[in-house]
C-alpha cells in the first residue's frame, strides 16, 4: 500500500477541516459584533490608501534606480 497517499491526503483533510472551521468561526464572530461600521470603513480606507501610496513610490523609485544603473551600465535610454 502506498502510504504517502494516506500521509497526504489524511494532511490535506486535517488542513482543510481546520480552515473551514476557522473561517466559519471568524464569519460568526463578525456577524454578532456591534461596532461601528463608519470608523471601521473609515479606517479601512486609510489603510487601503496608506498601502496605495507606499505602493506608487516603491514602483517610481524602482524606475528611478532602474534608469541610474541602466545609464551607468552605458544602456542607450534615448527613445527611437
Amino acid at each position: 500500500m502506498d502510504w504517502t497517499l494516506i500521509t497526504f491526503v489524511t494532511f490535506k483533510a486535517l488542513v482543510l477541516g481546520t480552515g473551514m472551521f476557522f473561517a466559519i468561526k471568524w464569519h460568526y464572530d463578525q456577524g454578532t459584533k456591534e461596532k461601528d461600521r463608519a470608523k471601521e470603513t473609515r479606517a479601512v480606507l486609510r489603510a487601503g490608501s496608506k498601502v496605495a501610496v507606499v505602493f506608487v513610490l516603491s514602483l517610481v523609485a524602482l524606475v528611478l534606480v532602474t534608469f541610474v544603473l541602466a545609464t551607468k551600465l552605458g544602456l542607450d535610454l534615448n527613445f527611437p
